[in-house]
């Protein structure tokens, strides 16, 4: 254990902090460390430096936007991908190189991989969707394309 941390933060757990300050950053990224120290009930600097370490650790790994897709003109989709055997960390590999690919996840069931992909058009989607089946251990895929946001998380 190093600078105070408890067992489980030293074992990789999210202090109370932590969680505080990552769910407030889920509900705006845009807010400031003031902003954040004000809704935590932590100081700026402790706010500052529990930031810089959740980036540096990889707990954070980028601040980001969301947009109204059917605004912006975003072609967006969920694509469930089968693997051959044990290729799975080539095909990864391989997925996260194409351009479109935004989040790549490991899931149980039917399929091995969810991928996330967000192009500007339906013939830019179809170029990525023809990457991913092009790839050597891609044995089956399925997309659905992403409509319209239909509930969860407040709009803004």
């Amino acid at each position: 254990m190093q600078n105070g941390q408890t067992p489980a933060e030293a074992a990789g757990a999210l202090s109370a902090s932590d969680q505080a300050l990552i769910s407030a950053l889920r509900d705006d990224a845009r807010r400031s460390v003031t902003e954040l120290a004000h809704i935590t009930g932590l100081s700026r600097t402790t706010v500052r430096t529990r930031l810089d370490q959740l980036v540096r650790s990889g707990r954070i790994r980028r601040f980001t936007i969301e947009t109204d897709v059917d605004v912006e003109g975003e072609v967006r989709a969920i694509t469930m991908v089968e693997l051959q055997g044990q290729m799975s960390h080539q095909v990864i590999r391989a997925l996260a190189k194409i351009p479109g690919v935004t989040t790549i996840w490991s899931t149980n069931g039917a399929w091995d991989l969810v991928v996330d992909i967000r192009t500007g058009s339906l013939v830019a989607f179809d170029t990525v969707l023809r990457e991913i089946r092009g790839v050597p251990g891609v044995v089956n895929s399925e997309s659905s394309l992403l409509l319209a946001h239909a509930a969860g998380m407040s709009r803004r």
